[in-house]
């Protein structure tokens, strides 16, 4: 089947089959490889993409049903220059991971998050970020991460392509 859809701003049209889900489809159709599989089965949240601006397993949708749909992935964070988002830096600065596997998932997460809840606290953080599991025990440094993203109002609002 063909499907078309933006991912991180740039339209794409791909032949898939209606079993393909939409992370095999951006990793292996796409060359996006950020987003990664780790359970497969929609519980560790390593795929975690935007579709229409609402994080989704990308592991559990099919890339038909991604179809007219606007997917951003972590490689969209990134500016063109390849300066990174302040949320990555944050990332970074804060020590928000360590072997970097479920970062992507993480990164993403965070993003809505910050959309949603301008200045969350600690436990607002948790709650939403425990569908994002990090088997390095990474929790702490990520909530320091995302408080200290959240403190510098570094996530604007979603815009039209779903890039932020």
């Amino acid at each position: 089947m063909r499907v078309e859809f933006t991912v991180n701003g740039e339209r794409v049209g791909l032949d898939v089959e209606p079993r393909r889900t939409l992370a095999d489809a951006l990793r292996e159709d796409h060359g996006l490889t950020g987003t990664h599989l780790g359970c497969e089965h929609g519980v560790c949240g390593a795929c975690t993409v935007l579709v229409n601006d609402e994080p989704v397993r990308a592991c559990l949708m099919f890339a038909v049903q991604a179809d007219g749909c606007s997917v951003t992935t972590v490689e969209g964070l990134a500016a063109e220059d390849g300066a990174l988002h302040p949320l990555q830096e944050a990332f970074v600065a804060h020590h928000g991971l360590q072997c970097g596997f479920c970062t992507p998932g993480m990164l993403i997460s965070a993003l809505h998050l910050l959309r949603q809840h301008a200045e969350p606290d600690r436990e607002t953080i948790r709650a939403e970020m425990s569908g994002n599991i990090c088997r390095c025990t990474g929790y702490g440094s990520i909530v320091d991460a995302i408080q200290a993203a959240a403190r510098a109002g570094v996530t604007p609002p979603a815009g039209p392509s779903g890039a932020g």
